[in-house]
């Protein structure tokens, strides 16, 4: 390898080009993950990831970076806020007739935008390192994103799992390019800021965060919404609630998101008024109109079945009418055995909900 050393670029003259990109935040770090190892293979082995099969393949890439991606070096990491001002994800968590869409997924895919900035972040640093080889990632490959952006001194991760940082809370993507170049690392130091607090733990509706950075993600709402593919325990379709797509429950607790730092990102800004929805509305559409309200979306993520499994389960948790009722019952008779089951589990909440609030209106009222 030619001796470019001198003509490194600096973290700072790196953080002013990203920043010129659109990233909230860049950090390098070097490929150690040792102390990963145990955590990731325990947690495996107790059965948390659930249905996610795909996190028991390639460990060794997982953990051995350079295994990933040959001749890797260091990791340069960034994040990218994408928390849309215009939306207020507590409110919209209030109305139960609306749906609850995760608000990373509002908008635009960001997979592509983010590799296509990431590209040209790398590119620049090519510049100055011409024997620089590089490949970039976000959220696509066996990439440990959370304790390579810990490394990389962008934040803390948080008791909930997330990657947390004092001064933008945890409402960013991650990103990474694995590189050759011998980058300088962040030398200072992050502490965990979370101390006592344990808003997120507490405030998860099916108590999936069982531990200090401990998730039992079969139990997190964002597993069970989105990479779950069959039924939902019915123990756990209730406090799902109005969530149709992920949960942001953990964040919008957190004390560290009280003022978080929103995007200006266009692309990332609520397209087809998703973070207004009405449940009923959404569960007519056909297999078709999910197909286009979804294109270049993190929705895709879901099928339709899974679309209709889960909006059948909100609206079972929502207040309810006989035009609810009447919609669920319509459904039934084109949907899969799958979808059908918590379309009844549904029909059942609501009826079960009318006849107690009917009991509550028919209760004389006491007389003094």
């Amino acid at each position: 390898m030619p001796n470019y050393a001198e003509e490194l670029p600096s973290i700072g003259q790196i953080r002013l080009w990203a920043e010129d990109l659109g990233f909230s935040s860049v950090g390098i770090s070097d490929i150690d993950l040792t102390h990963e190892h145990d955590r990731f293979k325990q947690w495996l082995r107790k059965g948390y990831a659930g249905d996610m099969n795909y996190l028991h393949r390639n460990i060794r890439k997982r953990m051995h970076p350079d295994e990933l991606v040959p001749e890797t070096l260091r990791i340069i990491s960034v994040t990218m806020n994408y928390l849309s001002p215009k939306t207020n994800p507590e409110q919209a968590l209030q109305d139960k007739n609306k749906a609850y869409i995760a608000r990373y997924a509002l908008g635009r895919d960001y997979h592509k935008l983010m590799r296509k900035r990431l590209v040209k972040l790398a590119d620049k640093i090519s510049v100055s390192i011409p024997y620089q080889k590089y490949r970039v990632f976000a959220d696509s490959a066996p990439v440990l994103e959370k304790p390579i952006g810990a490394k990389a001194k962008l934040g803390w991760i948080g008791k909930h799992t997330l990657l947390l940082n004092k001064d933008a809370g945890s409402w960013f993507f991650l990103g990474e390019i694995f590189t050759n170049a011998p980058l300088p690392t962040e030398d200072k130091e992050i502490a965990n800021e979370c101390g006592k607090c344990s808003a997120c733990m507490t405030v998860c509706p099916t108590n999936a965060i069982i531990g200090p950075q401990k998730l039992q993600a079969n139990k997190c709402i964002s597993y069970l919404t989105i990479e779950h593919k069959g039924i939902i325990p019915e123990d756990l379709r209730e406090p799902i609630g109005n969530r149709i797509f992920g949960c942001d429950d953990c964040q919008i607790f957190c004390p560290w998101n009280r003022t978080p730092t929103h995007s200006t990102e266009p692309d990332f800004e609520s397209r087809n008024n998703l973070d207004n929805a009405n449940l009923l509305k959404l569960f007519k559409m056909s297999a078709s109109d999910f197909e286009q309200i979804t294109i270049g979306s993190p929705l895709r993520r879901i099928n339709y079945e899974q679309w209709q499994r889960n909006l059948a389960i909100a609206i079972g948790n929502s207040g309810g009418s006989p035009l609810a009722t009447q919609i669920l019952l319509e459904k039934l008779t084109s949907c899969s055995e799958m979808v059908a089951e918590h379309i009844n589990w549904a029909i059942n909440q609501l009826e079960k909900r009318s006849i107690s609030e009917k009991s509550v209106l028919d209760k004389p009222s006491a007389h003094l």
